[in-house]
């Protein structure tokens, strides 16, 4: 087969490093060093994922966390480019403010809120981080407020069954 024959595919799902953390332990011959790093996958079309991989080196720790990522994609509401709602979500000390935007404001929000919120395919958003300033917690706290968003005919459904 030709080079030029050969159609290089998209990958289906984009992937962001929120943090790479590395950690030392002391040995008789020294400090022995191992990795943590925290992904983010999206399709930027509603699907997102969060990966937390750890090894004695950076690329592997990438690889596993990535991994991670693809078994753990959930699927978020949304209205146009924005959420429907506002919303809080919380994970251990970090909290975290999501709140819809009107349209033409583009993504206001800080460190691992800005990577869940881009590969989840949000343009019009803003995000506010309150609390612990921990990267992993902040990511989490994220996913767990994009879980709580409904959508109108949910809302109403809801009222109707109470």
């Amino acid at each position: 087969m030709a080079y030029e024959d050969r159609k290089q595919e998209a990958p289906e799902f984009e992937e962001d490093v929120v943090f790479v953390n590395r950690c030392a332990k002391v040995v008789k011959g020294g400090r022995r060093f191992s990795f943590s790093a925290v992904i983010v996958i999206g399709d930027r079309k509603g699907r997102v994922g969060l990966g937390f991989g750890k090894a004695n080196e950076v690329s592997e720790a990438i690889r596993k966390g990535t991994d991670a990522a693809k078994r753990h994609l959930v699927t978020v509401t949304m209205k146009g480019k924005s959420i429907p709602h506002t919303v809080t979500g919380q994970c251990d000390g970090g909290r975290v403010l999501l709140m819809p935007a009107s349209e033409g404001t583009g993504v206001i929000a800080g460190g691992g809120m800005r990577a869940v919120l881009e590969m989840a395919g949000y343009q019009d958003i803003l995000g506010k981080s309150q609390g612990s300033k921990n990267r992993l917690n902040v990511v989490k706290a994220t996913f767990d407020a994009l879980s709580k968003l409904r959508t109108e005919e949910q809302i109403r459904a809801e009222r109707a069954n109470a």
